[in-house]
This record gives structure tokens, C-alpha cells and sequence, in this order.
């Protein structure tokens, strides 16, 4: 039976009488415990006031990713390399499989190393804050149940360790670009905003992961087939240019799906500041030349492989008109209602 404490020290009543005892002295419990300026400890509060009391957490935010990803590698014997030997591992294997064995996707892709990397180092950030934060609730169990503070706090650290691995990531990228003999531009600053749009679409992803894999249990196990599926609908080993060259007189609809999945936009944005190759071969870069076009887009890259460039001669889409248009739409749709998604459930995180 639930208990409460009377006025009389160690003395313990039943809620009935506690009830009688908070009447007898001129109201009800709510009442009493209005007028000691008692609260309820499981409350939500208002979400001007949460979000003030996260903006106070952020030094609390960013140490604590800063020492996870110091231990992160400390008992391996590379240590924090492998923060940067772990995608370049994986885009060695994607370049072995499709620049090398199976030469049909690289065909037609100017600097294809260079276009894989980006997009392996990219696409691998969302990838790795969707994950991590799908159990980020669960681990966390013990810190969210001895210590009152934002739950989401919790994501967002998540969101800033692989922003950290990210610019490492990104250090080693410029090197191989200008190591390739691409020049250093200033639309390389570009970059900069592109991947902000990135990590606040990554932060709403995050919150909608958190609170989903706190809930759904076997969320987390999902998970690997649904970033492997959407990783081969991003153009991270291809061109999304020529899957619209070679399919979109008759299937619009799905090379329009396919160029609005924001992780295609994201990738794309990153790879026009930091790729002079795809700056030059994009849709639009030079006025419209139909034998160019069509000799790029023949068999489905048959011709790019000697044109590569000529798709710069094609007529942009709506999509790759407005990229970042669409990038900055997706960046506050998905934080916003990530957020809004995850904060009303706040009162409930800890308790399973």
C-alpha cells in the first residue's frame, strides 16, 4: 500500500487519510502542496523551458562527446586512427567492388575514388548517429535515473561524436583532393553549410531514433537492413545523374523519389563544394547541347564512359535546380518534428 507522511514526525498514513488529515487543515493535497511549492517529480516541462534548460547543457553536451570518442579506441593499439581508417576500409571495399570489378558504375563518374569517398564519409555520418542513437535511451539507463536533466541531451551528444569523427573524416578527404590535383576553391566554404543542413537533419533523425528504439525493442535489430537499403537509394556508389538520364522518360516518378531522398541531396551538395570534376559535370553547368546530352546519357553511361562530362550539356531537374532549397526544407522539417516527437514522451524515458 502506497504510504505518505503526516504532519507527525515518523507517524505514516494511508492516501484515504492522508487525504482527511490535508482537509482537515482547509484543503486537499494539491492544495497543500501548491502552497509549499511542491511539484510533481515526473513532469514535462513547457518546451520554452526545456529547451532553455538544454541550451545550459551544452558544455555538459560536448564533454561528453569528447571523452567517449577519446575512449572510444584506447584499447585498440591504432588508437583514434581508426576513426578515419574505418571509412576509408570501407570505401576501399566499394571502390575494389564497383571502380574496379564491376566497372559498369564507376563508368561515366569523373574522379570516382574521389565521388565514392565523399559520399562513403558522408552517407556514413547519418548512418552511424541513426544507430547509435536507436539505443542511446537503453544504455544510458543508470545516468537517466540517478541525474534530472533534458533527455535529449542524450541524442544530441550522440549526434556531436560523429560530427567530431566526421572533420576528421573530412581532414582526410582534402588531403586525397588535393592530392589528386584538384584545385583548392572557394566554393569549398560551401561545405561548410552543406554539412551544417546534414547534422540538423542527423538531429532530428536522432530524436526520432532515440525515442523509437526506447519503445520498440527490437528497433535497433531493424535497423542495419533499413541503412543498407536506403545507403543503395543515395547514390553513394553511383550516379543519381544517370539513373534520371537513363530512366526518366518513363519512370519520372521514381527518379524524382529517387532525387528528393535527402540523403542524395546531402551527398550531392558535399560532393559540388569539395569536387571540381562534379561542379563540371553537373546538370546545367554549360548551356543545353542535345547530341552532347544524348551521346552522355546513350545505353545508360555506354557513351560516358568517354564523354563524362557531357552530362553538364543536359537540362537541370527541378530537384538539382534547388538543392539547397530542398536540403535547408529537410534540415528543419526533421529536427523539428524529431524534436517535438522525442520531448513528448520526455517524462517516460528511464522508467522501462
Amino acid at each position: 500500500m502506497r504510504t505518505v507522511r503526516a504532519g507527525v514526525p515518523g507517524q505514516l498514513l494511508d492516501p484515504s487519510r492522508a487525504e482527511e488529515a490535508g482537509q482537515a487543515r482547509g484543503g486537499s493535497l494539491a492544495a497543500l502542496a501548491a502552497e509549499h511549492g511542491l511539484k510533481p517529480s515526473a513532469q514535462r516541462p513547457g518546451l520554452g523551458t526545456y529547451l532553455r534548460e538544454l541550451a545550459h547543457r551544452w558544455s555538459f553536451i560536448m564533454g561528453f562527446a569528447t571523452a567517449r570518442n577519446v575512449a572510444m579506441y584506447t584499447e585498440a593499439k591504432l588508437g583514434q586512427l581508426w576513426q578515419v581508417l574505418a571509412p576509408l576500409l570501407n570505401a576501399g571495399v566499394y571502390f575494389l567492388i564497383f571502380g574496379l570489378l564491376i566497372r559498369g558504375v564507376s563508368r561515366g563518374v569523373p574522379d570516382y575514388l574521389l565521388f565514392l569517398v565523399t559520399g562513403v564519409f558522408v552517407f556514413s555520418f547519418t548512418q552511424r548517429v541513426f544507430i547509435s542513437t536507436s539505443k542511446v535511451i537503453t544504455d544510458s539507463l543508470p545516468l537517466i535515473r540517478a541525474l534530472q536533466f533534458p533527455r535529449a541531451a542524450l541524442p544530441l551528444a550522440y549526434v556531436m561524436i560523429e560530427l567530431q569523427q566526421l572533420a576528421l573524416s573530412m581532414a582526410v578527404l582534402v588531403v586525397m583532393i588535393l592530392a589528386s590535383g584538384q584545385p583548392l576553391a572557394w566554393s569549398w566554404l560551401l561545405a561548410v553549410p552543406a554539412l551544417a543542413l546534414l547534422t540538423m537533419f542527423n538531429a532530428g533523425l536522432a530524436f526520432f531514433a532515440a525515442r523509437t528504439g526506447a519503445r520498440v525493442n527490437d528497433f535497433a535489430q531493424l535497423l542495419p537492413f533499413l541503412m543498407r537499403t536506403w545507403l543503395y537509394l543515395s547514390g553513394v556508389i553511383y550516379s543519381v545523374q544517370q539513373v534520371v538520364a537513363a530512366h526518366s522518360q518513363h519512370y519520372a516518378w521514381a527518379t524524382t523519389l529517387l532525387q528528393l531522398n535527402p540523403a542524395a541531396i546531402y551527398l550531392t551538395l558535399v560532393r559540388d563544394s569539395l569536387l571540381a570534376s562534379q561542379r563540371a559535370s553537373a546538370f546545367g553547368a554549360r548551356p543545353f547541347d542535345p547530341a552532347r546530352c544524348q551521346a552522355w546519357a546513350r545505353d545508360a553511361g555506354g557513351f560516358a564512359g568517354r564523354h563524362p562530362y557531357y552530362s553538364a550539356y543536359c537540362h537541370p531537374t527541378l530537384v538539382s535546380s534547388h538543392l539547397w532549397l530542398f536540403g535547408a526544407g529537410w534540415a528543419v522539417v526533421m529536427l523539428v518534428l524529431g524534436f517535438w516527437y522525442f520531448w513528448r514522451k520526455e517524462v517516460f524515458y528511464g522508467r522501462g
